[in-house]
């Protein structure tokens, strides 16, 4: 899919960083990511900027960088009066539009698994990480189907586009990479990061990793 193929999404993936169940995941991913203070943020694959909106008044620099221009669009105005510096940016994960060794923190919710290669782009997601900077991820895990998403969303009563929104998810996960903890170590530690730590969310349906460059 090309950017202008998300463009028509735009809407519906607002709309998902707004529900209960994601929303929840982004404030535990956030937690897990460290202080925000006084650090450079940025978010690969940012979507409408809900995720760096919690840090719009910690943050020297928030960049958003997705392949939408509507995405980016719609995270500008939704950070327009946000305390931090900010910097949204139509661009490739494969090929970020931005410095080496220049951001502290680096996100990417819900995009690498994605990816055809999502190895190159967590390779150029700590490229662009300070020595000693931090890189957390959001991705599916093995346990992620229509099936254990339909049955997570059953034990919490999950209605209406709460319940459709997960059901999206976990019908795009099962047709891309769905990695263990082990897989991701070994990626991960084979291109030079360390201090790897995961935290399953959604009963394990998902996992955010958080790794030291």
């Amino acid at each position: 899919m090309s950017g202008t193929d998300f463009d028509d999404l735009v809407d519906f993936f607002d709309k998902m960083a707004q529900t209960k169940w994601l929303g929840a995941v982004h404030d535990q991913l956030k937690h897990l990511s460290g202080s925000w203070v006084d650090r450079v943020v940025l978010d690969i694959g940012c979507g409408t900027g809900r995720l760096l909106e919690r840090g719009k008044g910690e943050a020297t620099e928030l960049i958003g960088i997705d392949l939408s221009p509507q995405m980016i669009e719609k995270s500008r105005l939704l950070l327009e009066n946000a305390v931090a510096r900010t910097k949204m940016l139509v661009g490739d994960a494969y090929k970020l539009p931005i410095a080496e060794k220049s951001v502290d923190v680096a996100l990417s919710t819900c995009v690498m698994f994605l990816l055809p290669e999502p190895q190159r782009g967590i390779a150029e997601m700590i490229r662009v990480v300070k020595p000693n900077g931090t890189l957390v991820m959001l991705n599916p895990s093995p346990k992620m189907s229509p099936e254990m998403a339909a049955t997570y969303a059953d034990s919490f009563e999950m209605r209406g586009f709460e319940r459709d929104s997960l059901l999206a998810w976990s019908n795009v996960s099962t047709k891309r990479h769905r990695y263990s903890n082990a897989e991701l170590d070994h990626l991960l530690r084979e291109l030079g990061t360390r201090h790897v730590h995961h935290t399953h969310v959604l009963d394990g349906l998902a996992t955010i990793t958080v790794a030291l460059k």
